[in-house]
């Protein structure tokens, strides 16, 4: 990831050649590639060295979440991958962060998922969490991961303004949800544009069919990275 290239794009494929293609056609104009549970577990470690030998910085987007000395483990078997980031689940707890966090201090940097951007207000609720406050609930894990000693979390566009506000500058912001003006929500409920984020406190820009299911994505990117400015 580049200071000046804030964007992350998520290859959410389960199709190796064209996750390949588009992380060739993309080498340049973002700033680090995604990949998550559809590619990971279609191709798995030999699909993440395909990627990798692209030469760009990514961004293993597995959200673990399981007993700590679980979580432990399977971290440490990932990381032999060299993820510039990968991530867990805030809700696995403070002694689950914990150890996941002594596993991997200074091998790559270490994010937890706060609340998913398809959840509204209402979905936190009938999932049995005492609030219907997504901004509240998802500053509440963001203060436990950074109790943690985490690096930072993944949060709605929606959420920065209270993380920003009460957490340190430099813990990271992993943004998903982001949506230029003209395109489509799709499963995602909390949305925001790629420069609201940015003026939010986003550091990091996660977008995927924006720019990879448009008939340019290079332009795409481009066009994106432009209305940042």
């Amino acid at each position: 990831m580049t200071k000046t290239n804030p964007i992350c794009v998520a290859l959410d494929t389960p199709e190796l050649l064209r996750a390949v293609a588009l992380a060739k056609m993309l080498h340049g104009h973002v700033g680090m590639m995604k990949i998550g549970m559809e590619f990971f577990y279609a191709h798995g470690t030999q699909g993440y060295e395909a990627i990798a030998a692209t030469g760009m910085p990514i961004f293993l987007d597995l959200k673990l979440h399981d007993i700590p000395n679980t979580v432990a483990q399977g971290l440490k078997a990932l990381l032999r991958l060299e993820p510039a980031i990968t991530n867990i689940h805030a809700t696995g707890g403070l002694d689950m962060m914990k150890a996941a966090r002594e596993v991997v201090t200074g091998k790559t940097k270490l994010i937890a998922v706060t609340i998913l951007t398809s959840l509204s207000n209402e979905n936190i609720w009938a999932a049995g969490f005492d609030t219907r406050n997504t901004d509240q609930h998802a500053l509440n894990l963001a203060k436990l991961t950074h109790e943690a000693g985490l690096d930072g979390v993944v949060c709605s566009p929606l959420d920065l303004a209270a993380i920003r506000t009460s957490l340190p500058r430099n813990f990271l912001t992993v943004v998903p949800g982001i949506r230029p003006a003209d395109a489509a929500s799709h499963d995602q409920k909390r949305v925001a544009t790629p420069k609201a984020a940015i003026d939010a406190g986003a550091d990091i820009l996660v977008i995927g069919r924006a720019i990879t299911g448009a008939a340019d994505p290079a332009k795409a990117a481009a066009d994106i990275l432009l209305s940042l400015q």
